[in-house]
């Protein structure tokens, strides 16, 4: 009876979901082992639910897009022995994890330096095992198809994990959730999250009775991420529905025994703290529920990510001190209430994050840049290849933004930063060679002439700045001999084709016959679209306004076929800067439509959409995009800066059906371009450390943590 209930709601839920043209994913149902399939069901019959797959209409190709800060982090993991810190006068740092892709958010798995931990060396977060005399880490049991993995610990012959493969029910809840298997035998994944809930950051208590979790529950995310709104649930590994809320605010939970969990929080004076709670020996027990927290690390400083000792007398934390530039590893000895610094001794010009201890107290550990000196990948590769959950649809990271194909597929234009040390970079397609354009100027945001190989317009003035800041946009011409040349500095002309006075003109996309270019332009007072001549530019009257209004259109392109131009815009909420959604267009300004990516019009559901670098697929039946509806991944604290740690790409057929996420990550992800593919060969990608830049650690940390308080 309870099988004939599950079909019954399963049957109701596809129904649902094909009469709105929305995806249907069978793995976030309970039915899906029966079922056998974790796949996205494109057509289903509702009576028999066998499901069929027309493969011919998945989009095709290949998305190139960029990760912010995510190519400079060279992360490793290292441990020192306390006994030999530089706390008493010695120095010893020693790493665990051999210098390939990064490596980070490991556990200690006994006393002989074995870890766990994660690497992005497929192609997207996986879990590994490494110990001394391995010659490499061992993969270990894993969703197949998931993207996204995350803080792994073994207990007593388990893995637990978080993994994001399973899509909830509504749109705007994260994916992320819990995971255990055993590590003999069957290993068959069993999901401790209750279908529905979203949880982050789990801790299994010394014994391994209890689990510990910061838990979004089964709300809809509210759009927060500088400190998610995460409440510290407990629950025994037996019994995984038994949850207790025993603090409400909370994350990063961390066991001292069986009975005390510290964890982080953003206290009211502004300052990450840590705080403590205790409770009996078994928290189910409580009467009184949830418990008062009680403040541990002082005001003054921040403190995130904290590790509890066994000893019950220490806590490892990650801080960031007023006027220092760098996150580093500390001891908080709660006795004593000081600090005793570790890492800043070792390395004071690196980041570490995540610190973790060893069940006897005498290791800590974390991963921070592994420097330049060091054995293991020191170059990074210009392009990378990522995990897609498409088969016929490569992905590739680039390192740079906004990459635009040339014609005929052969080389990318990008912009290497977004700063004056940026400029316009092209790289061949296959990242074995790259040369510069443009250097010492801002450029953003580049297009190709989809008619001439050797020209790209882009956007030369500062990113998202006012509307009366100057901002024009240019036609690059360069020469296709020096390509062949020992030139690493190309040559090229540049013509600036809008008026100075015209304030901020940005992010050209150009036709398909290479004629004209639609921009973005706020000589109005407003940011809307024109149409701009693209060889002579606006000084013949080769100018036309396409939209107008007091609201934001933005970051266009021109469809392939050349019929359509769709873009981001906040038309229907101007007062909502953050309210973007797609948008598409008639070239003459006829047939104004919106596209809704969340749900049906209507629904409250589009009302939180966050979309933006909309592109159109070659055949011009697709659109790929940047997009919120996936909430938050993993806690953004414990990452470095991401300015929307939210934003992840997604495809979508232009009448608003098929709906798929591309990348699942705690990375912001964004301005992708899509290329038929043709002579790309991901298998001929130059990577390693045979071509590439230096590899130099350069990313920043959380720019929303401010040290500005009384």
């Amino acid at each position: 009876m309870k099988m004939i209930r599950q079909l019954t709601n399963l049957r109701h839920l596809l129904r649902k979901q094909v009469n709105n043209r929305r995806p249907v994913y069978l793995s976030s149902h309970p039915l899906t082992s029966l079922l056998g399939s974790r796949r996205l069901f494109k057509a289903v019959n509702l009576d028999t639910l066998t499901p069929t797959m027309p493969s011919s209409m998945d989009p095709k190709g290949i998305v190139v897009f960029t990760s912010v800060g995510r190519s400079q982090y060279g992360f490793d993991i290292f441990t020192v022995n306390l006994n030999q810190t530089p706390i008493t006068g010695s120095t010893s740092e020693h790493r665990l994890t051999d210098g390939i892709s990064i490596n980070y958010n490991a556990q200690f798995v006994n006393e002989d330096q074995s870890i766990v931990f994660i690497s992005e060396r497929s192609g997207c977060p996986r879990i590994y095992l490494t110990r001394r005399g391995l010659s490499k880490p061992e993969q270990l049991p894993s969703v197949p198809d998931s993207l996204f993995h995350d803080r792994p610990i073994i207990k007593s012959h388990h893995l637990y994990f978080i993994s994001a493969h399973e899509q909830p029910e509504k749109p705007f809840q994260s994916w992320s959730a819990l995971y255990s298997t055993e590590l003999h035998g069957k290993r068959k994944i069993i999901r401790l999250s209750p279908y529905g809930v979203v949880d982050y950051s789990p801790a299994i208590s010394k014994s391994g009775t209890f689990v510990a979790i910061a838990s979004y529950g089964s709300r809809p995310w509210e759009g927060d991420f500088h400190e998610l709104k995460t409440d510290i649930v407990v629950f025994p590994t037996s019994d995984p529905n038994n949850r207790l809320v025993v603090c409400e605010r909370g994350g990063w939970p961390t066991w001292s025994g069986d009975s005390t969990i510290f964890f982080h929080r953003q206290a009211d004076d502004g300052w990450w703290s840590i705080f403590r709670v205790q409770f009996p020996e078994n928290p189910l027990e409580l009467s009184e529920f949830p418990v008062l927290p009680l403040p541990i690390t002082p005001p003054g400083l921040h403190c995130f990510t904290p590790a509890a000792f066994n000893d019950g007398k220490r806590i490892a934390v990650a801080t960031r001190r007023r006027g220092k530039c760098y996150r580093h590893i500390e001891i908080f000895d709660l006795e004593r209430k000081v600090f005793h610094p570790v890492t800043e001794l070792l390395n004071p010009a690196f980041h570490h994050y995540n610190p973790f201890v060893s069940s006897n107290s005498e290791s800590l550990g974390y991963h921070r840049f592994r420097g330049k000196s060091i054995e293991g990948e020191s170059r990074v590769p210009h392009l990378e290849p990522v995990a897609s959950p498409i088969e016929d649809l490569g992905m590739l990271r680039i390192n740079g933004s906004f990459p635009s194909f040339s014609p005929d597929g052969s080389l990318l234009a990008l912009n290497p930063a977004l700063d004056e040390n940026g400029g316009i970079k092209v790289v061949k397609s296959d990242g074995s060679e790259r040369w510069t354009l443009i250097k010492g100027r801002v450029a953003f945001c580049n297009s190709w002439s989809p008619t001439e190989k050797y020209v790209i317009y882009s956007s030369l003035g500062p990113i998202f700045e006012s509307t009366k800041t100057t901002v024009q946009i240019a036609r690059v011409t360069f020469e296709p001999s020096y390509l062949n040349s020992d030139l690493q500095e190309i040559p090229c002309d540049v013509k600036i084709l809008t008026r100075e006075d015209t304030g901020n003109n940005a992010f050209p996309s150009c036709s398909p016959d290479g004629k004209s270019l639609v921009f973005r332009s706020g000589r109005s007072g407003h940011k809307n679209l024109y149409i701009l001549d693209a060889v002579n530019g606006e000084f013949n009257d080769g100018i036309r306004k396409l939209t107008a209004g007091p609201w934001i259109d933005t970051m266009p392109s021109w469809s392939p076929n050349g019929d359509l131009i769709a873009f981001s815009s906040n038309m229907h909420n101007p007062n909502n800067v953050d309210a973007f959604s797609i948008y598409v267009i008639k070239p003459d300004g006829s047939d104004l439509r919106r596209i809704y990516a969340a749900g049906p019009k209507g629904s409250s559901d589009v009302d939180m959409e966050r979309i933006n670098h909309v592109c159109f697929s070659p055949n011009g039946e697709w659109l790929v995009f940047a997009a919120n509806i996936g909430g938050v991944t993993a806690e953004p604290v414990s990452f470095p800066n991401q300015f929307q740690p939210y934003g992840d790409l997604y495809v979508m057929r232009l009448d608003g059906s098929g709906l798929r996420r591309l990348t699942c990550d705690g990375y912001e992800n964004g301005t992708p371009t899509w290329h038929f593919g043709g002579e790309l060969d991901m298998r001929r990608l130059c990577l390693g450390n045979d071509a590439g830049v230096e590899l130099t650690g350069g990313f920043d940390e959380p720019l929303w943590i401010t040290s500005d308080f009384n």
